[in-house]
C-alpha cells in the first residue's frame, strides 16, 4: 500500500464543494495531553453500511463526498464489528475499546441473572433475574420524538430537546440493584469507562447524537462523559406520516429523522451546543449515527422503490437513493468543517455499528421464532411438570440469544438439542413458503461454551445461556415486513467500513489488514494526544490503536 502525506484540508474542502459505577483513572494511565495530531474527532456511524456498499458507491461516484473522504485518508478494507452485531455492543465497542464480554453489553434488550425486576421497591426475598431493556421502552413517552420532554411544535422544535436524556428515562422501567435497591441506569450498567469520560477528565468538550435516550449509556459509569447528548426517539410516531408508523417504517421519514441529527452536528461544528442556543466551542469528540441505510436495507419497499439488494451485494433502487442521501449529508458536514477553518485540525472516522444480512435476496428465509420457543418451553415442562418456562428472555434477529431460568449445563444442552431438531416452513423474499431445518441455526453455543465464546466465566450474570448463529439468510420475524436484520456473525453482519480521514492522516491508503471497530476508541484518544490506556477495556483486551500514521 502507498502512503502519501498530503495535508487534508484541501481534501475536506473538495468534499465540501460537492454538496449544494464512577471511572477513576489510575495515576499510571492519567488522561494527560501529549502533542495532539488533531483537536477534533468527528465519528460517523452509518448503521447497516457494509464495506462492499461503500466500495460500490465510491466506484460509481468517484467525485462524491464519500469518495473524497476515502481518498483523503486510510481505508481499512477488512474491518469487523462486534458479535453480536447489534447497535448497542457495536456502539459501546467504538466508545470503549471492548467487546461484550468486557463491557457487559450484549444487545439492546438482554437479561441479568443478578438484578431484580423493574419496579421492585422491597428488595428483600425477591428472586434475582431481570430484563435489561435499553430500547425506546425506557422513554417517559416513547410515542413522542422528544421521548416525553413535552416540547411544543414538534417535529420542528426537536433541536430544543435536552442534551441530558437521562432525565427522559422512566426509572420505574429500569432493573434494580439488589445491593442498593435502586434502579440501574444505562450508564451505570456499563462495566468500563468511555472515550467521552477520558476526554472530559482532560478538560475537553464532548457531544454525541443517537436514536434513544438509553444511549446515555455512552456517558460511562461516571454518568457525566457526554456534555451534549442529543437523542430524538427514532421509534416514536413519525409526525406527518401515516398514523401508527414510526420513523423507521418509511425511508423518507428515516432520512428526515437523520437530518435532525445532522443539523445538531452542524451546530456543534459551528461552536454551539446541538440546539444552537449556547456558544460552547466545537467538541473534541462528537458525532452521530445514521439510521436510514438500515431501513433502506430492511424494508421490502418504500417511497415507491424496492428495498434491499437486487443481487448479492448490489444495492437496489431504494438503498442506492439512500446512499446518495448519506453522501450529501456527509458532504455537508465536511463543507461546514472547511467553512469554519477546522479542516486542518479535524479527523473524521467513518464506520458502522453493524451490517445487515442477507445482502443476497435469494438467501432470505424468514422464520417465526415464537413457535420454536413455545415448543421448547412445552418440551421442558413435559419433562419437568413442576417447572415453569425454560426461556426467561430471548432476542432473535438474525442470531438467537436465550437466557434460561435453569442455567445448568443439562438445561442449556437440552435447549440446544431441541432447537437443532426442529424443522418447518418460513417464507422467502417473495413471501412464498420456504423450508428450514435446525431452527434455522448453523451453530449453537450452550452453557459453558457460550461463556467461552464471549470470554467470560461460566455463570456470568449477563452472558446468554445459549447463543445460536443463524444459517445465512435466516431472519427471525413473524411477518413479511422486513427482508434483512442484524445481530448475527455472518460476513454481512460484521464486515463494515472503517475510514480515518483528516488531520495528520495520510491520504489514499488502503489497508487490507484485519482490524476491529473497537480499535476506534483508542485511536480517538491517540489522535487527541490522550493516553489510549486510560480506557479500561483497552487494557483488559489489549486493544490496539489503528495504524493511521
Amino acid at each position: 500500500m502507498s502512503r502519501s502525506h498530503a495535508r487534508l484540508a484541501a481534501v475536506l474542502a473538495a468534499a465540501g464543494a460537492l454538496t449544494g459505577v464512577t471511572a477513576v483513572q489510575p495515576p499510571a494511565f492519567a488522561a494527560s495531553h501529549h502533542r495532539a495530531p488533531a483537536k477534533h474527532v468527528l465519528l460517523i456511524s452509518v448503521d447497516g453500511l457494509h464495506q462492499s456498499d461503500l466500495a460500490w458507491y465510491v466506484s460509481r461516484h468517484p467525485k462524491s463526498a464519500l469518495a473524497r473522504l476515502v481518498g483523503g485518508g486510510v481505508e481499512y478494507t477488512h474491518a469487523k464489528t462486534t458479535t453480536p452485531s447489534d447497535s448497542f455492543p457495536g456502539m459501546v465497542a467504538q466508545a470503549t475499546g471492548g467487546g461484550p464480554g468486557t463491557t457487559g453489553i450484549y444487545y439492546d434488550d438482554t437479561y441479568n441473572a443478578a438484578l431484580l425486576p423493574a419496579g421492585t421497591t422491597n428488595c428483600k426475598a425477591v428472586k434475582p433475574g431481570a430484563e435489561v431493556d435499553l430500547t425506546e421502552d425506557l422513554d417517559k413517552n416513547q410515542a413522542s420524538l422528544d421521548a416525553g420532554q413535552g416540547l411544543t411544535g414538534l417535529p420542528d422544535s426537536i433541536l430544543s430537546m435536552t442534551g441530558h436524556p437521562a432525565s427522559l428515562i422512566n426509572a420505574a422501567k429500569l432493573p434494580v440493584d439488589p445491593r442498593t435497591c435502586k434502579p440501574v441506569f444505562p450508564h451505570s450498567y456499563l462495566q468500563v469507562n468511555t472515550v467521552f469520560e477520558v476526554a472530559r477528565s482532560a478538560g475537553l468538550r464532548t457531544a454525541w447524537s443517537d436514536k434513544h435516550a438509553a444511549y446515555e449509556i455512552l456517558n460511562g459509569p461516571s454518568g457525566t462523559g457526554i456534555q451534549d447528548l442529543f437523542t430524538p426517539e427514532i421509534n416514536s410516531d413519525a409526525l406527518g406520516y401515516p398514523a401508527g408508523n414510526d420513523w423507521t417504517k418509511d425511508n423518507q421519514a428515516t432520512e428526515q429523522y437523520d437530518g435532525y441529527k445532522v443539523q445538531a452536528v452542524l451546530n456543534e461544528i459551528d461552536g454551539y451546543d446541538h440546539s444552537r442556543t449556547h456558544k460552547v466551542g466545537t467538541p473534541a469528540i462528537f458525532g452521530l449515527n445514521f439510521q436510514s441505510v438500515s431501513t433502506a436495507q430492511k424494508l421490502p419497499a418504500s417511497d415507491g422503490l424496492k428495498g434491499g439488494y437486487t443481487a448479492k451485494s448490489v444495492p437496489g433502487p431504494l438503498l442506492a437513493k439512500n446512499l446518495d442521501f448519506v453522501n450529501a449529508q456527509i458532504g455537508a458536514l465536511a463543507s461546514e468543517i472547511t467553512k469554519r477553518h477546522l479542516a486542518g485540525s479535524t479527523t473524521v472516522i467513518l464506520s458502522a455499528k453493524h451490517g445487515q444480512s442477507p445482502t443476497d435476496p435469494t438467501a432470505l428465509t424468514r422464520i417465526d421464532d415464537g413457535p420454536l420457543l413455545d415448543g421448547l418451553n412445552a418440551a421442558w415442562k413435559k419433562l419437568h411438570p413442576a417447572a415453569g418456562d425454560l426461556v426467561a428472555h430471548s432476542v432473535d434477529d438474525d442470531a438467537m440469544l436465550l437466557w434460561l431460568t435453569d442455567r445448568s449445563q443439562a438445561a442449556t444442552e437440552f435447549a440446544k438439542r431441541y432447537l437443532l431438531a426442529q424443522s418447518g416452513n418460513g417464507t422467502d423474499i417473495n413471501a412464498a413458503l420456504k423450508g428450514f431445518t435446525r431452527s434455522g441455526l448453523s451453530k449453537v453455543y450452550a452453557g459453558k461454551a457460550a461463556a467461552r465464546y464471549f470470554h467470560v466465566e461460566a455463570g456470568d450474570a449477563r452472558v446468554p445461556d445459549l447463543f445460536g448463529i443463524a444459517q445465512y439468510g435466516v431472519v427471525y420475524t413473524g411477518g413479511t415486513k422486513k427482508i434483512a436484520e442484524h445481530g448475527g456473525a455472518h460476513a454481512d453482519d460484521l464486515d463494515v467500513p472503517l475510514v480515518v480521514s483528516g488531520a495528520s492522516v495520510p491520504d489514499g491508503v488502503r489497508d487490507s489488514a484485519s482490524v476491529q471497530t473497537k480499535q476506534i476508541a483508542p485511536t480517538i484518544l491517540s489522535l487527541l494526544g490522550l493516553n489510549p490506556r486510560s480506557l479500561q477495556a483497552v487494557r483488559e483486551e489489549h486493544t490496539r490503536v489503528l495504524p493511521v500514521r
